[in-house]
C-alpha cells in the first residue's frame, strides 16, 4: 500500500499532534475505553481525553495516568476544542447512552468523528440524525448489516460492495472489518488490508483499532489514509505480538504494546 505516517516536527509540543475525544466505557466495558484511549496515545497523538461515568474513570485511572478525564457532563466544554471526536466503544446502548450519543453527535457537526461498536447499533436505529461533516465509521458485519437494514451472509457475500454502500448512504469512510478488511473513501476508492492474522480475534481488538485510527487523524492524516494506515498497522502489531505469544495467546493490550514495533518495521 501507499503508507503514510504522520510527519512528526522537531519544533512542536503536545498541542500540535492533537487533541482526541473519546467518549468510551461503561460500567461493565470499562477495557474498551482503556484500550481505545491508550491507543490513541501510543500511536501518536498528543492528548487524549476520556469522557465516561465515574466507574470506568475510576478504573482506567487505576492503569494508566496518561489520559485527561472528563466527566460526561462536561463533554460540551471539550467539543468545542477537540480536534477529533471518537464515539461507541463499550458505551452500551442503554437510555442514557443513547442520550449521550445524540448529544454528542449534533455537537460535533464539524468535528471529524469516528463511530464504533455501540455507537453503530445506536445509529442503525436512528437513521435520522444528523451526522458530523467529515465521518468514520468501522462496522464488523453483523454491525454493517443493521447499517444497511440487511443480513450478515449478505454482508459477507457482498464484502467490497457492502463497504461502498455504508460510504454512500452515510457519506463516509468505511471500514468493514474482517481478516481481510476493506477500507472505502467517500469517492467509493477502496483499500483491501492484508496484515494480521488469528491472534485478533478477540475481545478488544476493535478498540484499539479505533484508538489508533482517531491517533491518526489527530495528526492531520486525511480520514481515508488514517484508515488505510491505522488498519495496516494494526493488522502489523497482531503478527508481531503471535510472534512472540502465539496466535492463542494474544490479547488486545499486546496490539497497543506493539504498535511501535509496526511503526519501525513500517519506516
Amino acid at each position: 500500500m501507499d503508507f503514510k505516517l504522520p510527519k512528526r516536527e522537531e519544533n512542536s509540543h503536545k498541542g500540535t499532534f492533537g487533541k482526541v475525544l473519546n467518549i468510551s466505557g461503561s460500567k461493565y466495558m470499562p477495557g474498551a475505553a482503556y484500550l481505545s484511549s491508550v491507543a490513541a496515545l501510543k500511536i501518536g497523538c498528543g492528548y487524549c481525553f476520556l469522557a465516561a461515568c465515574d466507574e470506568v474513570i475510576n478504573t482506567v485511572a487505576a492503569q494508566t495516568q496518561n489520559i485527561v478525564f472528563l466527566p460526561i457532563k462536561d463533554i460540551d466544554k471539550q467539543l468545542k476544542t477537540a480536534d477529533i471526536l471518537s464515539i461507541g466503544c463499550g458505551i452500551s446502548t442503554s437510555k442514557e447512552a443513547i442520550k449521550i450519543f445524540k448529544h454528542a453527535i449534533k455537537k460535533a457537526y464539524d468535528i471529524p468523528t469516528i463511530i464504533d461498536a455501540d455507537g453503530l447499533n445506536i445509529l442503525a436505529q436512528n437513521d435520522r440524525i444528523r451526522l458530523p461533516k467529515t465521518l468514520i465509521l468501522t462496522p464488523h458485519p453483523t454491525e454493517a448489516a443493521r447499517l444497511l437494514k440487511t443480513s450478515t451472509e449478505e454482508i459477507l457475500e457482498n464484502f467490497e460492495e457492502s463497504a461502498k454502500k455504508l460510504s454512500q448512504k452515510y457519506n463516509c469512510v468505511t471500514v468493514l472489518k474482517s481478516h481481510h478488511t476493506v477500507v472505502c473513501s467517500k469517492e467509493l476508492e477502496t483499500y483491501t488490508n492484508h496484515t494480521g492474522n488469528s491472534s485478533m480475534a478477540k475481545a478488544g481488538s476493535g478498540d484499539v483499532l479505533t484508538g489508533m485510527i482517531a491517533g491518526l487523524l489527530a495528526q492531520k492524516l486525511t480520514p481515508f489514509d488514517a484508515c488505510k494506515t491505522g488498519v495496516y498497522l494494526h493488522g502489523l502489531t497482531g503478527e508481531l505480538a503471535s510472534q512472540k505469544l502465539t496466535k492463542y495467546s494474544v490479547m488486545a493490550k499486546d496490539l497497543i504494546e506493539n504498535i511501535p514495533s509496526a511503526i519501525n518495521q513500517s519506516n
